[in-house]
């Protein structure tokens, strides 16, 4: 009977959309996120450098027969020319194992968020130079 009537289709027609209160919760929820993305791409941006540091020591001396002294050259002048500033050349691990050396860059990563909620985001790029 009050589907039918012009009084129920307008309250019908009244109750689309959203609330003021929906909306504010809404925007703050997508803003948080949107926030924890901005603090986070520059984290990923330098372990971007990082990777591609390690992968250019594999590409370069991969099969050379390079020694630790010439990779640990090549490291510092890339991290140089990078400009990796959360860890240094020393902090890269390059150690003898059967058939080559295997360079390993691993390191935390802490990025401030809200007040005293921090991202703490762990890497580890490893690549295997054969002699």
């Amino acid at each position: 009977m009050y589907a039918n009537s012009p009084r129920g289709l307008r309250s019908k027609q009244r109750q689309s959309g959203m609330t003021t209160l929906g909306l504010i919760i809404l925007v703050s929820f997508i803003g948080t996120f949107a926030f924890a993305g901005l603090r986070l791409m520059p984290v990923y941006l330098n372990y971007m450098k990082v990777a591609g540091v390690v992968s250019g020591v594999h590409e370069e001396f991969d099969g050379a027969n390079a020694t630790r002294a010439m990779i640990r050259s090549s490291i510092s002048r890339r991290f140089d020319i990078e400009s990796v500033g959360v860890i240094s050349a020393r902090d890269v691990k390059v150690t003898k194992v059967e058939g080559g050396y295997e360079v390993a860059a691993t390191y935390s990563h802490k990025a401030p968020f809200i007040a005293n909620v921090s991202f703490i985001v762990d890497f580890d790029e490893r690549a295997l130079v054969r002699r």
